[in-house]
């Protein structure tokens, strides 16, 4: 068994936890430039001078409070400030990449890089000039980028002006920005994702107006796919969705219809409104349980029919189960908790791993939705051991982790795309080099092929290394998923 022919292979990071360069190139801030890493409340932490003079601390996501305003602390490490810091070795960043074989890599366009003050504020042409460069040399490379356009990173001058999402005017703002990437880089990137992992604000069950930010996103993305058609019919524009492959802990009817409701509410809300043109009929169940408010929705049914996205672009790391039942202390999951499955194994930060889910779950995908697939995030986060050996530094991250992860995975891929036809085009990596964890600001939490020199204390040099697995995978490419061994 092989992968299809022209599959594209490669890896994905995103600007806020590889790029730093957090101030330079006339980009403006963004949230997660005042967040360190984790500080055991959840998601990462948000650090602000509070009304009263105070330092505070929020979540990620959270609304900045009356009279508050974003400063940095001298007792916090900023780690996303410096981050990997692809915004000045990018080069040699995409080189490794060319060298492990990648014919294709995905990153995302910081927004606040090409519009720092709004659109008022007027195009930064050093941002749109660094992520021309870019995509110049993946394509000079051999790679067939897939861009992303929005990972959470929004301007604080968005924030600050409108109150984010909650706004219908960010629409347009967004749209502005989509459109103006889609005119730089013609020719350049021809496939493009809107919104990563857009369902990510449905797991804060207890805060209704997040639906209305969901909403405007999602209005947002279709305005820009139809954008993105007038401008050049030949660009393909995804929706990307974090993937929830859910089973019920027991055979009790109550389980296995919580189970189902936890993939309509977390996953299918947003896919079928992006993909078919139209909230599911269950949104009206989802919207009661939660008091939303979805009285506006109706005014944008008919662009949501019209910008219906052209592929479905997904993340899988883990699975979950759900029940009904008192059971012992949940695990950890990408998007939210989950029972433990006794039937498999964890990671160190409580993601259970789930090969055989993997497979599972792309056939959900395929049958539901008839559309082509794009897995844009599969990885697993590990403690890397750096050693000495023969005077060279070196990272072995073989079985029980990385490689032997990738491994299982990438044969359950195989197996739904040659046994069970599965339409799925491209493969990408969590992150093909080390960066900063989205849900806990540490550098410590690796997931790359590339080792990056820098610790969440803030030391280290930022050299790059080649882990074992970065010779693993470059095999797995050039014989096109055939030797996995």
């Amino acid at each position: 068994m092989a992968f299809p022919k022209n599959f594209l292979w490669g890896g994905s990071i995103s600007a806020a936890q590889v790029e730093g360069g957090w101030d330079e190139g006339g980009k403006s801030p963004v949230q997660i430039d005042y967040a360190g890493p984790d500080a055991g409340i959840g998601l990462r932490p948000i650090y602000y001078r509070a009304a009263d003079g105070s330092k505070a601390v929020m979540q990620q996501f959270d609304r900045l409070p009356e009279g508050a305003s974003y400063e940095l602390f001298d007792d916090v490490d900023y780690t996303n400030h410096e981050a990997s810091d692809f915004y000045h070795r990018w080069r040699e960043d995409l080189e490794l990449f060319a060298e492990m074989g990648f014919t294709t890599f995905n990153t995302t366009v910081s927004w606040a890089r090409i519009y720092p003050n709004g659109v008022a504020g007027g195009v930064n042409a050093e941002g749109v000039e660094f992520y021309r460069q870019v995509f110049a040399y993946a394509r000079e490379l051999g790679m067939d980028p897939v861009i992303t356009l929005y990972k959470y990173d929004e301007p604080t001058y968005i924030e600050l002006t409108y109150g984010s999402w909650e706004n219908r005017a960010v629409i347009d703002e967004f749209v502005t920005f989509a459109s103006t990437c889609f005119r730089e880089y013609k020719g350049l990137v021809d496939k493009w994702l809107t919104f990563n992992e857009i369902n990510v604000l449905t797991h804060f069950r207890d805060i209704p107006e997040n639906y209305v930010k969901i909403h405007n996103q999602m209005v947002a993305a279709a305005r820009s796919v139809l954008a993105a058609h007038e401008i050049d019919p030949s660009i393909s524009v995804g929706c990307m969705i974090a993937g929830m492959c859910i089973y019920p802990l027991t055979c009790d009817p109550e389980d296995v219809f919580a189970a189902y409701k936890a993939f309509q509410d977390g996953f299918a809300y947003c896919a079928d409104t992006m993909l078919r043109g139209a909230y599911p009929d269950f949104a009206q169940r989802v919207w009661a349980e939660r008091g939303v408010d979805s009285s506006t929705f109706a005014q944008d049914a008919d662009v949501l029919a019209a910008g219906t996205s052209d592929f479905l672009a997904f993340s899988y790391y883990s699975s979950n189960v759900v029940t009904t039942h008192e059971v012992e202390a949940n695990l950890a999951g990408n998007l939210m908790s989950s029972v433990k499955n006794p039937y498999i194994e964890a990671s160190e930060w409580g993601w259970q791993i789930d090969p055989k889910g993997y497979r599972y779950f792309v056939n959900v995908l395929n049958d539901r939705y008839d559309v082509p697939l794009f897995d844009v995030e599969n990885g697993l986060g590990a403690i890397d051991e750096l050693v000495v050996e023969d005077g060279e530094e070196r990272v072995h991250d073989p079985y029980p982790y990385r490689i032997d992860y990738l491994r299982r995975h990438i044969q359950n891929l195989r197996a739904a795309i040659d046994e069970d036809g599965v339409r799925l085009f491209g493969y990408t990596t969590w992150g093909p080099i080390d960066l900063v964890a989205f849900t806990t600001g540490q550098m410590k939490k690796r997931y790359g092929f590339i080792y990056v020199d820098r610790n969440d204390d803030g030391t280290g040099d930022l050299h790059r290394m080649r882990k074992d697995s970065f010779w693993w995978y470059k095999r797995a490419i050039a014989t096109n998923g055939h030797d996995l061994g």
